[in-house]
């Protein structure tokens, strides 16, 4: 059952006469109709006040009073220094308003709850005001998973997110239409590095099938033990998968990079320990977010390899322009069977007969 917080709001002399708990029925019946002659602030505080009064009529009415403000009252308030709980019963009642989801955004009396909310909200500059916001990244990790699973996170916040957590983007990475730029490189981490640190993620008692997510292993994992480690890893926080992508193995990067939040997944695919074998696997994965191919396909350094261009261009999850790009790449065997194939979309395969064509080859 979700806990119920306790809300006190500092209420002026002449406020706690409509809103106090003293004040008169008829007194707090009038102010809930919202027809007091106060300041936004003080009025939007005195009407959420009585929306949690103990009658019910009054809280009706304040309730109407309050959600039907006019906007420019609303803007207002919500660039007030005004309680945090306000903040928050203004931003869901008006989250549809972008414009206004910016302003309460750039409010630092919002608390990080309003900030996990607004980080999920349709809202391409309001993402971007969040995610921009270092000090509650970093004190709040809920904000981070939630602008995870937020399809307008684009690539650019993603860079900043990981860049914030001391995960830069690497400089064979390349951004359209904008020029490429060095991240610092990673410290090579040894095995008992890497195990102190699943160490602190997960406590000292560390099992020894927790360890195959940071010890290099020969021996392949069985379906059970894969299983295990993936019902081990959900249970998780977005920033302790965020710092596994960085310091666990082969193993792990191939769990993490499935997952569900973009930000994890982008970890994954930008750890300094990752392999073009490991890369070339991913290329062809159905299961893995969009975000994830278009890394691997911006990457100077994964697309020199055969087999990545490969599995980027017959992957049905790759842009389709992305696709049709690495065909020009791909051999006369390898055009005909995509040219041939039922898994890949029509409008590549269709590409690929084109460019046999081309070459008088078909």
């Amino acid at each position: 059952m979700a806990e119920t917080r306790k809300i006190t709001l500092q209420l002026s002399p002449q406020a706690r006469k409509y809103a106090g708990r003293d004040a008169p029925l008829d007194a707090r019946r009038m102010a809930a109709r919202g027809a007091l002659p106060f300041p936004p602030a003080e009025l939007a505080t005195v009407l959420f006040a009585l929306v949690h009064d103990e009658d019910p009529g009054v809280k009706g009415s304040a309730r109407e009073s309050l959600e039907g403000l006019p906007r420019e009252i609303v803007r207002t308030v919500m660039q007030s220094d005004v309680h945090p709980a306000l903040l928050s019963h203004l931003g869901r009642v008006h989250q549809d308003d972008a414009e206004l989801m910016e302003t309460v955004a750039l409010n630092a009396a919002a608390d990080d709850s309003l900030f996990v909310f607004l980080a999920g909200l349709p809202h391409k500059r309001v993402v971007e005001i969040v995610a921009n916001n270092q000090q509650r990244l970093l004190r709040c990790h809920d904000i981070v998973e939630t602008l995870g699973g937020n399809p307008l996170t684009g690539r650019a916040v993603i860079d900043r997110i990981l860049s914030f957590l001391g995960l830069d983007r690497p400089a064979a990475e390349v951004l359209e239409d904008e020029d490429p730029f060095a991240g610092l490189p990673d410290e090579e981490l040894t095995d008992d590095a890497a195990s102190a640190a699943l160490r602190a993620l997960l406590g000292d008692d560390v099992s020894d099938l927790a360890r195959r997510l940071v010890e290099d292993s020969e021996e392949e994992l069985s379906d059970e033990e894969e299983m295990s480690l993936l019902q081990m890893i959900q249970t998780m926080s977005v920033m302790q998968k965020i710092k596994l992508a960085r310091l666990g193995n082969q193993e792990a990067r191939g769990l993490l990079i499935r997952d569900t939040n973009k930000i994890v997944a982008t970890a994954a695919i930008r750890s300094p320990k990752i392999t073009e074998n490991e890369v070339a696997q991913f290329s062809k994965m159905r299961n893995v977010c969009d975000e994830v191919l278009r890394i691997i396909a911006a990457n100077r350094e994964f697309t020199r390899s055969y087999q990545v261009k490969i599995g980027l261009a017959t992957n049905p999850k790759t842009p389709t322009p992305t696709a049709m790009k690495f065909l020009n790449y791909l051999q006369e065997r390898d055009l005909r069977s995509i040219m041939k194939s039922k898994d890949v979309p029509s409008a590549i395969s269709t590409h690929a007969r084109r460019l046999l064509a081309k070459k008088g080859k078909i």
